[in-house]
Formats: C-alpha cells, sequence, structure tokens
C-alpha cells in the first residue's frame, strides 16, 4: 500500500517538481503567501485576488476573468511541465489523450492553491458584511465560470489535436517519421535521456479520477516513435503558448479601451503565466546550456538597456524635451539663487500674502491657516479629501478661505489638490463641495490600468504614442495612471500648471507647490505656477558661509523647456511615484534629472509649511492674528512599541534594511515635532497646531479587536489597515471615511470650532 501511494503517478509528480521545477513551484507559493496575506498586506496586494476589481466595481465579471487568467496559469504550467518532463513518463505515449491524463495527475499543486484561494476570497468577502451575502455566491459562480469555461476550451483543443502512440502510427510509421523535423541528433539526445530515466510508476489517474495500473510491457515499441508522440503533443501546446502570448499583446494595442483593462489581479497572474512559458521554452530547448545562455542574455540585455531604443525616458506630460537640455551642475544652480532673484521671488509672493488679506474685512487681523498632508496613495488622498469637507463645514466655510498654503507629499496632495479644485469651481458652478460622489471619485480604482499597461507595454518597447499640446509622448504606466485619474475625476484638473497662476496670485485659491524628491542630490523640486526661490536657499547670507541649496525652482530651471505648460497631473504623478508602479519621470536637462515620491524627503509637508512662514514671519506677524496648521496624517502618530522576539538567521540578515523603512516615518516625524517646537518657540507670532489621524484602532475597539484601552494585535491591525496603494477595497473606504468619527478626530474638531477665525 506504500509503495502504490509513493510510485502513483500524482505523487511521483509532485516529487519531480519539488526536485526539479522549484522555480514553478515558487510561483504557486507566493501565490498562496499572497492569498493568505502573508505577503505585501501593507501594500494591498492580496486584496487585488480577494477582492478584484473591473470597470471600477467589484463584481461577478472581475472574479471571472481572475478565473480565466488562473485557468491559463495552471494550464501553463501543466504544458510546461508536460514539456519538460512527460517523455520521462514513457506509458504516457500509450495512453488516451496522454497530455489530459497528465493534467489531472498533475494537479495536487493547484488543487490545494484553489483550495485555498475559495476559502480566503469567501472568507473575506463575508468579512465585508455585504448588505446581502447572495451576492458572495454570485461572485464564486463568476470565478468558477471562468475557470471551467477556460478548461473546457483548453481540454477540448488537446482532444482534437494531441494523438496517442496508436493513432499516431496507425498508418505508415516510416511515413510519417519522415514528417518529422526533429533533428537527427536532436532525437537521438533525448533518446538516450529517456533510457536513463529511473522514474518508477505503478499507477496513474483516468479521466474518470479512477487509479489504473501502468502498461508496463513497452519494449515493443520503439523508444523514438514514443517519442514521438511527445513531440506531437509538444507542437501543439507551443502553438497555444504563442496564440496565448499573442492575445496578450493584441490587447495591449487597445488597452485604452476599459473593458480590456483587466483587474490588477488578472494581469498578474497572466504575467506569471508568461514566466512560467519562457521558463519552460528555456530549460526544454537549451537543455544543459539552459542557465549559462540565460546568464548570458541577461548581461546582454544589461549592456543594451542603456540604447536609445531600450532606455528612452519617461517623461513629464507638456514640457518640451526636444531643445537643448538645462544645464544641471552647481554653476547653473547658483546662478538660479542669486540674491536678486529669490528677493524677487519674496516680492511676490508678498503681493500674494496682500491679496490674502484683501478678502477679509479691513483693520482686521485674520488667521492664517496651513495645511500639511501625508503621503499614502489612494488611502491618504481619500484621508484627505474626507478631513478637509467635514473641516470646511464645521468651520462655516472659513477654514479654506484663511488657507494661504497646503504641502504635502504623495497621495495627500493628490487629494488636496482635488479638493482645492472643487473649492475653485464651487464660487462660480455653485457645486456642492460635500457631496460624497467627490469620496467616491477620489477613492475610485486607479491601478488596473497601470498594472495592465505594465504587462502589455512596459515590459516590452514602448512604441505606442500621444500628443499633448501638439507635442509627442510615448505612452507608459504613468499616461495610464493620469488618464484613469482623469476619468475618475471628470477631467476637472486637466489643465497646465499656468491655469493656477492667477487664481493663486489673487488668493482665490491656496499655494500648493509639489515637491518631488530629485534622486541625482537629494534635494526638492519646487513645482508650482510661479517661482519660488526663497524655498531653497537662506535669504541672508552675508556671514559668507557658504550653504548647500535644499531645493531647486522648477519655474526658472525649465524656463525654456515648457514648465508653464506642464500638466498639472504630471506634476502631482512626479511627487506621487510609488516604486515599480509608476515610472520615475526623466527631465530635459544635462545630467539628466529625475525624479519620484516627495515622501522620501518629507512625507508630512510640515518641513515646508513651516519654512515659508519663516521666510514671511514679519509679514505674518503684522497681518495676522497668528497661524493655525493643520496636519492630516495618515497614520497613527503614537503607536505602542512591540515586545520582540529573538530573531532568527533571516531576520538577522534583513533587519536593517526593515528598521529603516519601517522607521522612516517616525525619524520623520520626530524630526518635524523639533522643528515645530522650535518653530513656535522663535516665531514672533502665536502658531498652533490641530492633528488628523487615520488609524484603525477605533476600528478594532468598534469589532471587540481592542480592549478601551487600547491593547490590541498588532498584526490584525495591519491586516485591517487600509493599504498602500492606488486602489481600495469597500471596506477600506469605509474605515478611511468613518475614521473622522474616532474620539481622537472629534476632539480635534471640537478645537477646530473653537478657534476665531476673525479677530
Amino acid at each position: 500500500m506504500w509503495d502504490k501511494i509513493i510510485y502513483s503517478f500524482p505523487i511521483q509528480l509532485l516529487i519531480l517538481h519539488l526536485k526539479k521545477n522549484l522555480f514553478l513551484v515558487a510561483l504557486w507559493v507566493m501565490l498562496a503567501l499572497i492569498i493568505l496575506q502573508k505577503l505585501g498586506t501593507v501594500l494591498g496586494i492580496p486584496f487585488l485576488f480577494l477582492d478584484p476589481e473591473y470597470l471600477n466595481q467589484v463584481s461577478w465579471q472581475g472574479f471571472f476573468l481572475v478565473g480565466v487568467t488562473l485557468a491559463i496559469f495552471t494550464m501553463s504550467f501543466h504544458m510546461t511541465t508536460y514539456i519538460l518532463d512527460g517523455s520521462k513518463f514513457k506509458f504516457l505515449a500509450v495512453v488516451p489523450r496522454p497530455f489530459i491524463h497528465y493534467c489531472v495527475n498533475n494537479s495536487i499543486i493547484p488543487l490545494i492553491f484553489y483550495i485555498l484561494y475559495l476559502v480566503a476570497f469567501i472568507t473575506f468577502q463575508f468579512d465585508n458584511e455585504h448588505e446581502n451575502n447572495w451576492i458572495i455566491l454570485v461572485y464564486f459562480l463568476g470565478f468558477a465560470a471562468g475557470t471551467l469555461t477556460t478548461y473546457t476550451l483548453i481540454f477540448v483543443y488537446f482532444a482534437l489535436t494531441n494523438k496517442d502512440f496508436f493513432k499516431l502510427f496507425a498508418d505508415s510509421v516510416e511515413k510519417r517519421l519522415r514528417k518529422t523535423k526533429i533533428p537527427r541528433a536532436n532525437m537521438l539526445r533525448r533518446i538516450k535521456e529517456s533510457q536513463k530515466s529511473k522514474d518508477k510508476v505503478v499507477d496513474f489517474l483516468d479521466i474518470n479520477l479512477r487509479f489504473r495500473q501502468v502498461r508496463q510491457d513497452l519494449s515493443r515499441f520503439e523508444t523514438h516513435q514514443l517519442l514521438r508522440v511527445f513531440d506531437q503533443n509538444h507542437l501543439n501546446m507551443v502553438l497555444i503558448q504563442i496564440a496565448l502570448i499573442g492575445l496578450i499583446l493584441i490587447l495591449g494595442l487597445f488597452r485604452e479601451n476599459p473593458f480590456l483593462q483587466i483587474p490588477a489581479a488578472a494581469s498578474s497572474i497572466l504575467l506569471f503565466s508568461i514566466l512560467t512559458m519562457v521558463v519552460g521554452a528555456l530549460a526544454f530547448w537549451l537543455r544543459d546550456w539552459s542557465t549559462p545562455i540565460v546568464i548570458g542574455g541577461i548581461l546582454l540585455f544589461n549592456i543594451l538597456s542603456g540604447s536609445r531604443i531600450l532606455n528612452r525616458p519617461h517623461t513629464a506630460f507638456g514640457m518640451d524635451y526636444d531643445s537643448s537640455p538645462a544645464v544641471y551642475d552647481m554653476d547653473h544652480l547658483n546662478m538660479l539663487l542669486h540674491p536678486d532673484s529669490v528677493a524677487k521671488d519674496k516680492q511676490y509672493a508678498l503681493k500674494i500674502l496682500e491679496n490674502w488679506k484683501s478678502k477679509f474685512p479691513v483693520g482686521s487681523k485674520p488667521k492664517m491657516v496651513f495645511v500639511a498632508t501625508s503621503g499614502g496613495g489612494q488611502r491618504a488622498a481619500l484621508w484627505t479629501v474626507r478631513v478637509l469637507q467635514e473641516v470646511e463645514k464645521a468651520s462655516d466655510n472659513q477654514f479654506f478661505k484663511h488657507t494661504q498654503m497646503v504641502s504635502g507629499a504623495s497621495g495627500g496632495v493628490v487629494g488636496a489638490a482635488f479638493f482645492r479644485e472643487l473649492y475653485l469651481r464651487a464660487a462660480d458652478q455653485k457645486l456642492d463641495l460635500f457631496d460624497p460622489k467627490y469620496l467616491d471619485q477620489i477613492s475610485a480604482d486607479n491601478l488596473n490600468p497601470i498594472i495592465f499597461t505594465l504587462l502589455v507595454n512596459d515590459l516590452l518597447i514602448r512604441n505606442q504614442s500621444f500628443h499633448y499640446n501638439n507635442r509627442k509622448y510615448l505612452k507608459d504606466r504613468g499616461y495610464a495612471f493620469e488618464n484613469q485619474f482623469n476619468i475618475n475625476t471628470k477631467g476637472i484638473m486637466e489643465k497646465p500648471i499656468a491655469a493656477y497662476r492667477i487664481p493663486e496670485f489673487e488668493s482665490k485659491i491656496p499655494m500648493l507647490p509639489v515637491t518631488p524628491l530629485i534622486t541625482n542630490d537629494g534635494r526638492k523640486l519646487y513645482i508650482a505656477p510661479s517661482p519660488m526661490a526663497y524655498m531653497g536657499i537662506s535669504l541672508d547670507r552675508s556671514d559668507g558661509v557658504e550653504e548647500k541649496s535644499q531645493g531647486i525652482d522648477f519655474q526658472r530651471f525649465f524656463a525654456h523647456h515648457g514648465a508653464d505648460q506642464l500638466r498639472f497631473i504630471s506634476a502631482l504623478r512626479m511627487g506621487a511615484t510609488f516604486p515599480f508602479i509608476t515610472p520615475n519621470v526623466q527631465l530635459p536637462s544635462s545630467p539628466r534629472m529625475e525624479t519620484m515620491d516627495s515622501g522620501l524627503s518629507d512625507n508630512f509637508g510640515v518641513q515646508d509649511a513651516l519654512r515659508f512662514m519663516y521666510v514671511f514671519q514679519d509679514w505674518i506677524n503684522e497681518n495676522t492674528s497668528g497661524v493655525l496648521l493643520i496636519t492630516i496624517r495618515d497614520s497613527e502618530k503614537f503607536s505602542e512599541i512591540q515586545q520582540k522576539q529573538p530573531p532568527t538567521l533571516f531576520e538577522k540578515l534583513f533587519t536593517p534594511i526593515k528598521n529603516i523603512y519601517i522607521n522612516w516615518d517616525n525619524v520623520q516625524t520626530l524630526n518635524n515635532e523639533v522643528t515645530y517646537n522650535r518653530m513656535k518657540e522663535s516665531m514672533p507670532f502665536l502658531l498652533e497646531r490641530i492633528e488628523f489621524e487615520y488609524s484603525t484602532l477605533q476600528y478594532l475597539k468598534e469589532r471587540g479587536l481592542a480592549d478601551q484601552e487600547g491593547v490590541f494585535n498588532p498584526k490584525q491591525q495591519e491586516i485591517l489597515r487600509a493599504s498602500l496603494n492606488w486602489r481600495l477595497t469597500a471596506r477600506e473606504k469605509k474605515s478611511i471615511i468613518d475614521n473622522i468619527h474616532s474620539y481622537k478626530n472629534q476632539q480635534s474638531m471640537e478645537k477646530l470650532k473653537a478657534i476665531d477665525f476673525l479677530q
């Protein structure tokens, strides 16, 4: 009995994969860890699989597409391993429909994954607390329909095309062998490999899922004839693999059609399918030379990737890349920060401040408001819009009128920019600034087209282009992000940054500089409608000590490259560049300037707000009753110190990197605290601060997962916390929107209501 189990075909295949095909097994393991929320939870990767969104809603169609792609991945696994190892089991050649029998016996790994996925997604959906749980059954049926439809089509194809030994050699053997295109040397090598095979199998599962004994009397069949059966099967598989890859490339030509922008999970699974097919093809055709040839190919591609064809820049739309690049060196930077230029920009800003003051009664000293909002993807964008709506309502529409500047990073600035545009339009269009539909718009899915574009375009050679302001640009993930963002927000921010110069100058809306980090030297790039050289260096340099500038003014640096015509949402994207999701932007300078997410320099925007107050402290002291700094955080300012267990060897290796990542926000928070307190003590005006933060602690208490003293399981908090992503589930959206009602945020709201904005 033990031998029958160990030497059954399914178990032998499993053992073979664990010994030889570890990379293919690793793909299944990675997917399993994702759906079990053991990998990528902070980034929200599991939710892409457990709650797939298609056409901006979670529906049975999204699960249908996930089912289709998961079936394709499963069949890629079957086809690849059959091509690699099928000939080791010669008895398959005399079994009817050999490949289908192989799939039945090769299904242990896929079956385990399917069970885990169904349990995980159903559990997740029940936790979403649907008004009608029958919707979960609909989701399941959609997934099942996609899976079964795909399997049916593929198996029908193989049933019609793949032949066993007796069908293949029913006519003249010699006549059929003459049609074989496989070189004689290749055939002899594979016969030799087959003869060396030591794999022992005593029984196998047939199509009816019944165990049958393996036919052992194969000696009367010629080995090369048996291998002809596998060769004929392999050809059919190569054809279907080529067809699948061709289909993906064709989809890339029409990727802007919303119906073709499949869920991000489905795109990821298709990518895994392609990897599986490529691995199988390389291993089969290159055999023992596969490893050195692959390494050589990677090195060659790495060398060629520096060429213009393979290394074309990811551009900022609206800018001129055809003119001679701007000189990017210390002499040019020093020239741009000449004291006369800094003083000129300061005088322009003082006019803006005077216009701000003119909105209020003559002789009054209004409270000046600054908003600093943190980065954090779509989570931060939704949270920022939610807070700004509620604060504006609580202040009886006085809050944003008094706001002079909004600073921040990444998603927080995206949300603030959206609210600012709504505020600007509300004055003329009688727009309802507090309509919940704007929360839906800012939180609509923005990830599917990005991942789909990565799959069908950016992983290959980018060749599709579009025109913006009569200039030609290549389409990439950045274009996909901006295009979908425009769709979600009804195109209300489809304008160049120059369109905001007059509204900002007249103080109809607050200033909102976008400040991505320049990876070349660590400085900030200040992107605004008007020059802001005073934000990059001190005004008083009379002591003769050389000061390294902290920022570069975008308008001055790229004055000859269409800086005014930079697409505003391109500027927002530059400040919200999430690694591997939206690409770093390269700008037309020499050496080429590259920017990435603002959060790396100041994720909370506090530094820029305090910098502006410092520069204009005299004017603020003379013309206002003080400054109110509103900080909008997408994370807790205070968190419990977790008990650490003795680290394992792997944890010791990765702990230094992990500590840098998890403490990045903590380090910035502590630096901001020091700077804020020094400013509060040294400024001649009153400086107050009110903080709003997105915290999952209230959510944990409501579900009984934390007691009233705040004791909770950190792992549980990590799972329930809205992910750092450009796509949110319904549960995550509810968690963010409801968070304004937390005890701490309501305390902050009461403080705001007590503020006298006019004195």
